[in-house]
């Protein structure tokens, strides 16, 4: 995710960063100024049809289908700017969950019990970096426990090719009955442990709800069908009282609509690795760190 400073207008306005949109659009802007200087020369030079009358009304269309394009895009930034948020606060449900399961443990846990208090030091932060990347879809590795020889057997059990993130709750789940077994803690303490140790799988299916579930196909595939249509015919509508200044202006309103769909096809997928995603890695790391502190 891109750390900035939102009071620095200057900066925005000159620089180019790697997620900004005039990059990714350059090439199709270059086409579309193509275009309407073909448009505009030849209605300028050959056509002519600004003496028709009739014609002269076409803005009136663009004027029309500008007010229902732009109610599409805000609905559908909003969309997924929704569904960015939701998982962002889901995350953050985690590290606040992780940090409250370390407390209660560090409280309930005897210090001379070494090896119990290791343990959950490494696993409460594994299942962070299981999530993030399940979530990415990348290869689960359980780095935290490579050179952890004294639970190495437990942790052999995870078998690759199912569900990370759930084994590793269970093993968290597991451990803490063994625990109240072993009389280590109480069955009151018990309870108290069982919300956050339910939150984890609950806050795993919702972002997967999010991953797994994209806008429909058909809304998303509309939206581009309509500013396509609606910036192609644009040049007609107002060659006739821009005359080849309708060049720049074309080219800035596609730039316009298509940065917005840009901007919303990124954030609509929070777990998709671009720049302006969750940053769910380093609030892996922040999990990591915080538990190790309190534990």
């Amino acid at each position: 995710m891109i750390s900035y400073n939102p009071k620095e207008w200057f900066s925005f306005i000159f620089n180019f960063h790697k997620a900004d949109t005039f990059r990714k659009l350059f090439p199709l802007m270059m086409g579309i100024g193509a275009y309407s200087g073909i448009v505009a020369f030849l209605e300028i030079e050959y056509w002519k049809l600004s003496e028709t009358s009739h014609i002269r009304n076409i803005p009136v269309m663009h004027n029309l289908l500008g007010f229902a394009i732009s109610m599409l895009l805000v609905f559908r930034t909003n969309t997924a700017y929704d569904r960015w948020w939701e998982g962002r606060k889901l995350w953050g449900s985690l590290v606040n969950n992780s940090r409250n399961l370390a407390i209660k443990l560090a409280a309930f846990v005897p210090q001379n019990e070494t090896a119990q208090r290791s343990f959950f030091i490494r696993i409460i932060p594994a299942f962070a970096f299981a999530l993030h990347n399940h979530l990415h879809s990348e290869k689960v590795r359980i780095e935290l426990f490579e050179e952890d020889h004294e639970h190495k057997h437990v942790f052999d059990k995870i078998d690759q090719k199912k569900h990370i993130p759930n084994q590793i709750a269970f093993l968290i789940m597991q451990h803490v009955q063994h625990l109240y077994r072993d009389g280590k803690i109480t069955g009151d303490q018990l309870v108290v442990l069982n919300t956050e140790l339910l939150s984890f799988t609950d806050i795993c299916g919702a972002c997967e709800r999010i991953k797994n579930t994209p806008i429909p196909f058909s809304y998303s595939v509309f939206i581009k069908k309509f500013i396509f249509i609606y910036i192609m015919t644009l040049p007609f509508g107002y060659v006739f009282s821009l005359g080849y200044l309708v060049i720049p202006v074309v080219v800035f309103v596609f730039y316009v609509l298509a940065s917005l769909e840009l901007i919303a096809e990124e954030i609509e997928d929070p777990f998709g690795g671009d720049a302006n995603d969750v940053p769910t890695l380093k609030l892996a790391e922040t999990i990591q760190r915080n538990v190790a502190d309190i534990m």
